[in-house]
Protein backbone atom coordinates (compact mmCIF):
# COMPACT_ATOMS: atom_id res chain seq x y z
CA UNK A 1 0.00 0.00 0.00
CA UNK A 2 1.45 3.34 -1.07
CA UNK A 3 1.38 6.03 2.05
CA UNK A 4 2.72 9.57 2.29
CA UNK A 5 3.77 10.58 5.87
CA UNK A 6 5.47 13.58 7.25
CA UNK A 7 8.61 12.06 9.33
CA UNK A 8 10.46 13.87 11.58
CA UNK A 9 14.00 14.01 9.87
CA UNK A 10 15.97 13.86 13.20
CA UNK A 11 13.76 10.60 15.06
CA UNK A 12 14.81 9.25 10.98
CA UNK A 13 18.19 9.71 11.22
CA UNK A 14 18.68 8.23 14.88
CA UNK A 15 16.36 5.12 13.41
CA UNK A 16 18.88 4.84 10.47
CA UNK A 17 21.66 4.91 12.85
CA UNK A 18 20.46 2.04 15.56
CA UNK A 19 19.64 -0.10 12.04
CA UNK A 20 21.15 -1.46 9.39
CA UNK A 21 18.65 -0.54 6.48
CA UNK A 22 19.53 1.34 3.51
CA UNK A 23 16.08 3.08 2.42
CA UNK A 24 13.28 4.15 4.59
CA UNK A 25 11.25 1.44 3.23
CA UNK A 26 13.23 -0.92 4.57
CA UNK A 27 14.36 1.13 7.42
CA UNK A 28 9.94 1.52 8.26
CA UNK A 29 9.43 -2.13 7.61
CA UNK A 30 12.03 -2.94 9.83
CA UNK A 31 10.40 -0.19 12.67
CA UNK A 32 7.21 -1.58 12.02
CA UNK A 33 7.78 -5.89 12.32
CA UNK A 34 9.99 -4.72 15.84
CA UNK A 35 6.88 -2.65 16.75
CA UNK A 36 4.47 -5.38 16.25
CA UNK A 37 6.76 -8.12 17.59
CA UNK A 38 7.32 -6.15 21.37
CA UNK A 39 3.44 -5.20 20.79
CA UNK A 40 2.34 -9.27 20.65
CA UNK A 41 4.95 -10.38 23.31
CA UNK A 42 3.27 -11.33 26.38
CA UNK A 43 5.57 -9.71 29.34
CA UNK A 44 6.21 -12.03 32.14
CA UNK A 45 5.53 -9.47 34.74
CA UNK A 46 1.81 -9.58 33.06
CA UNK A 47 1.67 -13.15 34.09
CA UNK A 48 2.16 -12.11 38.21
CA UNK A 49 -0.87 -14.22 40.11
CA UNK A 50 -2.20 -15.39 36.90
CA UNK A 51 -0.27 -18.63 36.33
CA UNK A 52 -0.40 -20.91 39.76
CA UNK A 53 0.98 -24.62 40.36
CA UNK A 54 0.05 -27.16 42.13
CA UNK A 55 2.03 -27.58 45.55
CA UNK A 56 2.90 -31.15 44.46
CA UNK A 57 4.29 -30.23 41.43
CA UNK A 58 7.34 -31.68 40.55
CA UNK A 59 8.72 -30.80 37.52
CA UNK A 60 11.81 -33.16 37.62
CA UNK A 61 9.26 -36.19 37.59
CA UNK A 62 7.44 -34.57 34.29
CA UNK A 63 11.28 -34.36 32.48
CA UNK A 64 11.39 -38.24 33.37
CA UNK A 65 7.56 -39.22 32.14
CA UNK A 66 8.54 -37.54 28.68
CA UNK A 67 11.91 -39.55 28.06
Amino acid sequence: MRTNIVIDDELLNQAFSVSNAKTKKDLIHEALKEFVRLKSRKELTDLAGVVSFRENYDHKKLRKLRG
